[in-house]
């Protein structure tokens, strides 16, 4: 079972159905399914209801997330659990995140490396610069991986520089990342998504491409894809799986928000871990802005402004209810604030432009 968080974009559902299919490869003697916990369907207790249809009691459930913040903590445990409680007889074994892997290091290698065939000159490697974007999500942890992800890619192919930037939540956001990368008098910049699938985000970030582009007219910046169904991803997800089988199924706990007391995130430990996905579950399938492929266009970049919601706190998040395919807030109006809400290269970046 794959559990994913959902989109109200189209491709990016579809392409989160292909891993699916594809694991069906590497275990062809289960039945695999999939859900998520919001904005599309099917959720995640219809695909566990299809898992039961076929007469399957043991249940071996993966995160379909890169790592572990609070999805893959809260959300999706609260939701397998509360299953499991009201099946007895049924049991659910909870996989880990995709983490940091070297499969996962090849897959993202291959990205860059399709980036720099096609681009047009010939720059030397210690004359390009690379920044990889990350989700970005209130748990420093989570964050902190991101920043080795790029690290590896950086050694790895002997960039000049590296930097890392972040779509939302936290800091830097992908804008004024770039805006500091391109000062730092390269020739050449990567702009690298680290996410497994398309949509409003990663739309968001080739805008933002684009747009410091155009004030730096002197540097060529290049747009790499995003992971997607790589080879080595869904080998990735396969190796989750067998871990289950083979009792390794162990998050890295070491430096939990939850657990530990984590600079500046002092507040958290012990903070109840559970889901606040219930009243989305499914709602908002299928942006109409789109384009009919189902790819985003940025579009809702736009007409999200007139959608804002005033939830009277400050999580550091933004709070688009209705075009934020990807999930750019968290419904879990309960937690800590993120400390960090008022960075000037973060979330509030982000206000000041819309206002």
């Amino acid at each position: 079972m794959v559990c994913g968080h959902g989109s109200r974009n189209r491709a990016a559902v579809d392409q989160f159905a292909v891993i699916s299919e594809k694991l069906r490869g590497h275990f062809p003697d289960w039945p695999v399914d999939y859900g998520y916990l919001e904005f599309a369907n099917p959720v995640i207790h219809s695909g566990l209801d299809r898992l039961r249809e076929q007469g399957c009691n043991h249940i071996l459930a993966v995160p379909g997330m890169l790592f572990a913040a609070g999805h893959a903590k809260n959300d999706i445990p609260s939701v397998l659990n509360t299953y499991q409680a009201t099946h007895p007889g049924l049991t659910i074994e909870y996989g880990r995140e995709l983490g940091i892997d070297p499969r996962m290091i090849r897959a993202a290698g291959a990205r860059i490396r399709e980036a720099l065939d096609a681009a047009s000159d010939e720059v030397p490697m210690h004359e390009t610069l690379l920044v990889v974007v990350g989700r970005g999500a209130s748990d420093p942890d989570a964050n902190s991986n991101v920043s080795k992800i790029t690290r590896m890619l950086w050694e790895g192919f002997g960039f000049g520089w590296a930097e890392t930037a972040y779509s939302g939540v936290t800091f830097p956001l992908v804008e004024p990342g770039l805006e500091h990368a391109a000062k730092l008098g390269y020739r050449r910049i990567i702009v690298f998504p680290y996410f497994l699938f398309t949509g409003v985000l990663v739309q968001r970030i080739y805008l933002a491409t684009d747009a410091v582009a155009e004030r730096f007219p002197d540097i060529e910046f290049i747009k790499a894809p995003y992971l997607n169904d790589h080879p080595e991803v869904i080998e990735t997800f396969a190796e989750r799986v067998r871990e289950i089988t083979a009792g390794q199924n162990l998050m890295n706990c070491q430096m939990c928000k939850y657990r530990e007391q984590v600079l500046g995130f002092e507040a958290d430990v012990g903070q109840a871990q559970e889901s606040h996905h219930h009243h989305v579950e499914g709602v908002g399938s299928g942006c109409t802005l789109c384009d009919p492929d189902g790819t985003c266009n940025g579009k809702c970049q736009v007409e999200a402004h007139s959608h804002e919601h005033d939830h009277g706190h400050n999580h550091g998040h933004d709070h688009d209810h209705s075009h934020d395919h990807d999930h750019d807030h968290d419904h879990d109006h309960h937690h800590h604030p993120y400390p960090h809400a008022d960075h000037p290269l973060g979330p509030v970046t982000m206000k000041r432009k819309r206002d």
